[in-house]
Protein backbone atom coordinates (compact mmCIF):
# COMPACT_ATOMS: atom_id res chain seq x y z
CA UNK A 1 0.00 0.00 0.00
CA UNK A 2 1.40 3.61 -0.67
CA UNK A 3 0.32 6.65 0.61
CA UNK A 4 0.34 10.28 -0.72
CA UNK A 5 -1.17 13.69 0.95
CA UNK A 6 -0.39 16.98 0.84
CA UNK A 7 -2.29 20.18 1.73
CA UNK A 8 -1.65 23.38 0.45
CA UNK A 9 -3.72 26.99 1.34
CA UNK A 10 -4.53 27.98 -2.34
CA UNK A 11 -4.09 31.44 -4.03
CA UNK A 12 -6.72 33.41 -2.30
CA UNK A 13 -6.84 32.45 1.12
CA UNK A 14 -4.68 33.15 4.15
CA UNK A 15 -4.70 30.53 6.40
CA UNK A 16 -5.57 26.82 5.88
CA UNK A 17 -8.84 25.47 7.22
CA UNK A 18 -8.10 22.21 6.07
CA UNK A 19 -6.60 19.34 8.79
CA UNK A 20 -6.22 15.99 7.60
CA UNK A 21 -4.16 12.56 9.16
CA UNK A 22 -2.70 9.63 7.90
CA UNK A 23 -1.53 6.65 9.43
CA UNK A 24 1.94 5.32 8.67
CA UNK A 25 2.32 2.71 6.21
CA UNK A 26 3.46 0.70 9.21
CA UNK A 27 0.70 0.79 11.28
CA UNK A 28 -1.97 -1.72 12.02
CA UNK A 29 -4.91 0.54 11.61
CA UNK A 30 -5.09 2.22 8.38
CA UNK A 31 -7.02 5.29 9.09
CA UNK A 32 -7.77 8.18 6.92
CA UNK A 33 -8.80 11.42 8.17
CA UNK A 34 -10.19 14.86 6.03
CA UNK A 35 -11.93 17.65 7.84
CA UNK A 36 -12.16 21.49 5.84
CA UNK A 37 -13.13 23.77 8.03
CA UNK A 38 -15.81 26.99 8.15
CA UNK A 39 -15.95 29.85 10.38
CA UNK A 40 -14.73 32.93 10.96
CA UNK A 41 -12.16 33.84 13.37
CA UNK A 42 -10.10 31.09 13.83
CA UNK A 43 -12.88 29.19 13.44
CA UNK A 44 -12.08 26.85 10.30
CA UNK A 45 -8.64 25.54 11.30
CA UNK A 46 -10.09 25.07 15.16
CA UNK A 47 -12.56 22.72 14.32
CA UNK A 48 -10.98 20.75 11.53
CA UNK A 49 -8.29 19.86 13.76
CA UNK A 50 -10.68 19.35 16.78
CA UNK A 51 -12.53 17.13 14.39
CA UNK A 52 -9.43 15.32 13.36
CA UNK A 53 -8.09 15.29 16.62
CA UNK A 54 -11.33 13.36 18.11
CA UNK A 55 -12.09 11.20 15.26
CA UNK A 56 -8.08 10.00 15.71
CA UNK A 57 -8.16 9.40 19.35
CA UNK A 58 -11.56 7.47 19.66
CA UNK A 59 -11.24 5.37 16.09
CA UNK A 60 -7.44 4.59 17.72
CA UNK A 61 -8.28 3.82 21.80
CA UNK A 62 -11.72 1.71 20.91
CA UNK A 63 -10.98 -0.57 17.46
CA UNK A 64 -8.18 -2.31 19.39
CA UNK A 65 -11.00 -3.43 21.89
CA UNK A 66 -13.41 -4.83 19.40
CA UNK A 67 -13.27 -8.46 19.37
CA UNK A 68 -15.85 -9.35 16.74
CA UNK A 69 -14.55 -7.10 13.97
CA UNK A 70 -17.49 -7.82 11.74
CA UNK A 71 -18.96 -5.12 9.36
CA UNK A 72 -21.20 -3.78 11.47
CA UNK A 73 -19.26 -3.39 14.49
CA UNK A 74 -16.45 -1.31 12.72
CA UNK A 75 -19.43 1.04 11.03
CA UNK A 76 -20.67 1.80 14.35
CA UNK A 77 -17.09 1.97 15.32
CA UNK A 78 -16.88 5.39 12.69
CA UNK A 79 -20.68 6.38 13.58
CA UNK A 80 -19.46 6.68 17.62
CA UNK A 81 -16.32 8.49 16.44
CA UNK A 82 -18.16 11.12 14.59
CA UNK A 83 -20.56 11.95 17.04
CA UNK A 84 -18.20 12.18 19.31
CA UNK A 85 -16.09 14.40 17.42
CA UNK A 86 -18.99 16.59 16.42
CA UNK A 87 -20.12 16.75 20.29
CA UNK A 88 -16.30 18.51 20.79
CA UNK A 89 -16.28 20.99 18.31
CA UNK A 90 -20.04 21.90 18.97
CA UNK A 91 -19.44 22.00 22.72
CA UNK A 92 -16.20 24.11 22.05
CA UNK A 93 -18.19 27.04 19.93
CA UNK A 94 -20.25 27.57 22.44
CA UNK A 95 -17.40 27.97 25.00
CA UNK A 96 -16.02 31.01 22.79
CA UNK A 97 -18.28 33.46 21.42
CA UNK A 98 -15.82 34.14 18.10
CA UNK A 99 -16.19 30.32 17.40
CA UNK A 100 -20.05 30.11 17.44
CA UNK A 101 -20.04 29.87 13.58
CA UNK A 102 -17.45 27.39 13.41
CA UNK A 103 -17.79 24.05 11.60
CA UNK A 104 -16.34 21.49 9.32
CA UNK A 105 -17.02 18.98 6.81
CA UNK A 106 -15.23 15.45 7.71
CA UNK A 107 -14.41 12.10 5.60
CA UNK A 108 -13.00 8.85 7.56
CA UNK A 109 -12.04 5.85 5.94
CA UNK A 110 -10.86 2.89 7.31
CA UNK A 111 -9.48 0.07 5.78
CA UNK A 112 -9.76 -3.37 7.23
CA UNK A 113 -9.55 -6.69 5.18
CA UNK A 114 -10.60 -5.73 1.71
CA UNK A 115 -12.78 -3.04 2.45
CA UNK A 116 -12.83 0.21 3.30
CA UNK A 117 -15.44 1.58 6.00
CA UNK A 118 -16.22 5.66 5.34
CA UNK A 119 -17.60 7.98 7.32
CA UNK A 120 -19.13 11.23 5.76
CA UNK A 121 -20.27 14.43 6.76
CA UNK A 122 -20.71 17.48 4.12
CA UNK A 123 -18.75 18.32 0.82
CA UNK A 124 -15.59 16.85 0.90
CA UNK A 125 -15.60 13.71 -1.16
CA UNK A 126 -13.99 9.87 -1.38
CA UNK A 127 -13.93 8.56 -4.75
CA UNK A 128 -11.95 5.34 -5.84
CA UNK A 129 -10.25 4.53 -9.15
CA UNK A 130 -10.64 1.04 -10.14
CA UNK A 131 -9.52 -0.79 -13.81
CA UNK A 132 -9.67 2.74 -15.18
CA UNK A 133 -13.41 4.43 -14.01
CA UNK A 134 -13.56 7.03 -11.32
CA UNK A 135 -16.21 6.85 -9.01
CA UNK A 136 -17.24 9.29 -6.50
CA UNK A 137 -18.31 6.76 -3.48
CA UNK A 138 -19.61 9.86 -1.15
CA UNK A 139 -22.79 12.21 -1.92
CA UNK A 140 -22.46 16.04 -0.88
CA UNK A 141 -24.39 17.14 1.63
CA UNK A 142 -25.23 20.54 -0.32
CA UNK A 143 -28.16 22.55 -1.84
CA UNK A 144 -26.49 22.07 -5.02
CA UNK A 145 -26.28 18.54 -4.74
CA UNK A 146 -29.77 18.01 -3.34
CA UNK A 147 -31.38 20.36 -6.81
CA UNK A 148 -29.38 17.98 -9.06
CA UNK A 149 -30.40 14.77 -7.27
CA UNK A 150 -34.13 16.25 -7.33
CA UNK A 151 -33.83 17.13 -11.35
CA UNK A 152 -34.29 21.42 -10.80
CA UNK A 153 -30.74 21.55 -12.21
CA UNK A 154 -28.10 19.49 -14.35
CA UNK A 155 -25.01 18.81 -13.23
CA UNK A 156 -23.58 20.55 -15.66
CA UNK A 157 -25.41 23.68 -14.08
CA UNK A 158 -24.35 22.66 -10.54
CA UNK A 159 -20.37 23.39 -11.33
CA UNK A 160 -21.11 27.16 -11.55
CA UNK A 161 -24.31 27.73 -9.26
CA UNK A 162 -24.45 30.75 -7.21
CA UNK A 163 -25.26 28.47 -4.23
CA UNK A 164 -22.81 25.60 -4.59
CA UNK A 165 -21.22 26.11 -1.27
CA UNK A 166 -24.39 26.15 0.75
CA UNK A 167 -24.09 22.73 2.72
CA UNK A 168 -27.54 21.25 4.00
CA UNK A 169 -25.02 19.23 6.77
CA UNK A 170 -21.71 19.69 8.36
CA UNK A 171 -20.01 18.73 11.44
CA UNK A 172 -20.25 20.93 14.54
CA UNK A 173 -22.89 23.62 13.80
CA UNK A 174 -25.71 21.22 16.11
CA UNK A 175 -25.70 18.98 18.60
CA UNK A 176 -26.38 16.38 16.60
CA UNK A 177 -25.27 14.86 13.52
CA UNK A 178 -26.45 11.88 11.56
CA UNK A 179 -23.34 10.88 9.17
CA UNK A 180 -23.06 8.78 5.76
CA UNK A 181 -21.88 5.33 7.02
CA UNK A 182 -20.71 2.78 4.57
CA UNK A 183 -18.54 0.26 3.23
CA UNK A 184 -17.22 -0.57 -0.10
CA UNK A 185 -14.74 -3.26 -1.10
CA UNK A 186 -11.23 -1.57 -1.72
CA UNK A 187 -9.20 -4.57 -3.47
CA UNK A 188 -5.43 -5.13 -5.18
CA UNK A 189 -4.61 -1.82 -6.98
CA UNK A 190 -7.93 0.14 -6.39
CA UNK A 191 -7.17 3.85 -5.62
CA UNK A 192 -8.67 6.06 -2.91
CA UNK A 193 -8.49 9.74 -3.30
CA UNK A 194 -10.33 11.67 -0.49
CA UNK A 195 -9.92 15.30 -1.34
CA UNK A 196 -11.65 19.05 -0.25
CA UNK A 197 -13.50 20.84 -2.08
CA UNK A 198 -10.50 23.19 -3.26
CA UNK A 199 -10.08 20.46 -4.96
CA UNK A 200 -13.41 19.22 -6.71
CA UNK A 201 -14.37 22.92 -7.58
CA UNK A 202 -11.48 23.29 -9.60
CA UNK A 203 -11.42 20.06 -11.30
CA UNK A 204 -13.63 17.94 -12.72
CA UNK A 205 -13.59 14.26 -12.05
CA UNK A 206 -12.58 13.16 -15.48
CA UNK A 207 -9.37 15.88 -15.36
CA UNK A 208 -8.92 14.00 -11.75
CA UNK A 209 -8.70 10.89 -13.64
CA UNK A 210 -6.51 12.07 -16.34
CA UNK A 211 -4.07 13.78 -13.64
CA UNK A 212 -3.85 10.70 -11.71
CA UNK A 213 -3.27 8.45 -14.35
CA UNK A 214 -0.28 10.83 -16.25
CA UNK A 215 1.56 11.31 -12.46
CA UNK A 216 2.00 8.00 -11.13
CA UNK A 217 5.04 9.25 -8.81
CA UNK A 218 3.46 12.70 -7.39
CA UNK A 219 -0.42 12.52 -8.12
CA UNK A 220 -0.72 14.40 -5.18
CA UNK A 221 1.24 17.29 -6.18
CA UNK A 222 0.14 17.22 -9.70
CA UNK A 223 -3.47 17.88 -8.67
CA UNK A 224 -2.98 20.72 -6.18
CA UNK A 225 -0.52 21.91 -9.03
CA UNK A 226 -3.23 22.46 -11.50
CA UNK A 227 -6.19 22.97 -9.38
CA UNK A 228 -3.77 26.40 -8.14
CA UNK A 229 -3.41 26.89 -12.06
CA UNK A 230 -6.60 27.27 -12.43
CA UNK A 231 -7.72 29.15 -9.80
CA UNK A 232 -6.90 28.17 -6.36
CA UNK A 233 -9.86 29.70 -4.77
CA UNK A 234 -9.81 27.69 -1.82
CA UNK A 235 -7.55 25.70 0.40
CA UNK A 236 -6.68 22.36 -1.32
CA UNK A 237 -6.22 19.01 0.30
CA UNK A 238 -5.85 15.85 -1.28
CA UNK A 239 -4.90 12.12 0.32
CA UNK A 240 -3.99 9.41 -2.06
CA UNK A 241 -3.69 5.58 -0.63
CA UNK A 242 -2.65 3.33 -3.75
CA UNK A 243 -3.34 -0.24 -2.76
CA UNK A 244 -0.71 -1.65 -4.81
CA UNK A 245 0.25 -4.48 -2.97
Amino acid sequence: MRILAKSDVGRIRDTNQDSYFVSDIKDDLNLFILADGMGGYKGGEIASSLAVESVKNYICVNFTKIENKEKDVILNLIEGAIEYANNVVYEKSREIPELNEMGTTLEVCLIYGNKVFIGHVGDSRVYRIRKNIIRKLTTDHSYVEKLVREGSITREESYNHPKKNMLLKALGCKSLVEPDVFYKAFLKDDILLICSDGLTNMLRDNEIYDILLKNPDKPENALINRANVVGGYDNITAIIVDNCG
